[in-house]
């Protein structure tokens, strides 16, 4: 594992809630001026970008620059970190869009909770890098941590297509039969990237994020529709048995909910152990924000609780 001298310069506070109709509003937004179908891949990618640059995380973070099996990753700590805890989180985008950038608030939240350090790593975008780029990206940045630490020190976490990413690499250590992390968080998990999303027309109301539109866009950049089945692209339908615990966070109000419910149903018959919430009147990825959203605190809560339990 090579490691960079550069550091980035996230603004820091001390965290100032805003009420849930704000929040919802600026994810609104965020759906209609990013996340849209009709625009370029690229000013996708920097709108989003921009946006995430200003999020603010606590004072005491730092956010330092590593190169992990040739994986560029970021790597976040806030407070006193142990060496006994290591959190992989992939961020979302719908492989298509986004960057470390997307969950630095929530992985330096989640370090000040459970004195761990949260490795956020940048793995490769479709459509100029299609499955399975991402996948052997989480691969080889798993392969650098346990080189160092014990698989059972590190839990590894996706929010939305990075939660797909987290299960599926999880998947592919059991059916290699290696070493498996300690557990998974799911947050707003994509899991299968073929279910029709109009045909809920109710819950396409409420998401206020996310349109059927921009998945299918982001699902055909990322692999084949033939593919789409392909338990290493859609992780909903591998076997679950053998996983190690899960924790699946979800909401009512987001257009992926289902692939969380089914996960949950699916790997809880399975004994898997699981341990499966969904808050009302949230939307797709609210858990990101941290220290500004009272649900987000809620699951933030929960996943630090998970983390000091599992590991």
């Amino acid at each position: 594992m090579s490691t960079s001298s550069r550091r980035t310069s996230p603004r820091r506070t001390d965290g100032v809630r805003v009420p849930s109709a704000v929040a919802r509003l600026g994810a609104r937004q965020i759906g209609r001026r990013v996340l849209n179908p009709d625009l370029p891949w690229e000013v996708q990618r920097q709108r989003l970008d921009r946006l995430m640059a200003g999020s603010p995380v606590p004072r005491g973070t730092r956010a330092v620059e590593n190169v992990m099996n040739g994986v560029r990753t970021e790597v976040v700590t806030a407070g006193r970190v142990g060496a006994e805890r290591t959190v992989v989180h992939f961020h979302g985008g719908g492989y298509c869009v986004g960057s470390p950038r997307i969950a630095r608030t929530w992985a330096a939240h989640l370090s000040a909770r459970s004195a761990c350090r949260v490795v956020l790593p940048q793995y490769r975008l479709a459509p100029e890098h299609p499955h399975p780029a991402a996948l052997d990206d989480a691969r080889d940045v798993m392969k650098a941590l346990v080189s160092d630490v014990a698989p059972g020190s590190v839990v590894l976490s996706g929010d939305s297509a990075g939660g797909g990413l987290a299960l599926a690499l999880a998947l592919a250590l059991r059916d290699e039969d290696q070493q498996l992390p300690a557990g998974c968080i799911l947050m707003s998990p994509w899991l299968d990237l073929g279910r029709d999303r109009a045909a809920e027309p109710e819950l396409v109301r409420r998401d206020v994020l996310l349109s059927p539109r921009w998945l299918k866009a982001c699902a055909m950049a990322y692999a084949d529709p033939p593919s789409w089945s392909d338990p290493s692209v859609s992780p909903l339908f591998a076997e679950p048995g053998g996983l190690p615990p899960l924790l699946i966070q979800a909401a009512t109000d987001d257009l992926l909910a289902p692939d969380a419910g089914g996960l949950a149903a699916r790997a809880s018959a399975a004994g898997v152990d699981v341990t499966y919430t969904r808050w009302p009147r949230m939307w797709h990825n609210f858990a990101l924000q941290a220290g500004l959203l009272a649900a987000a605190d809620s699951a933030l809560a929960q996943a630090a609780w998970f983390v000091e339990s599992v590991t």
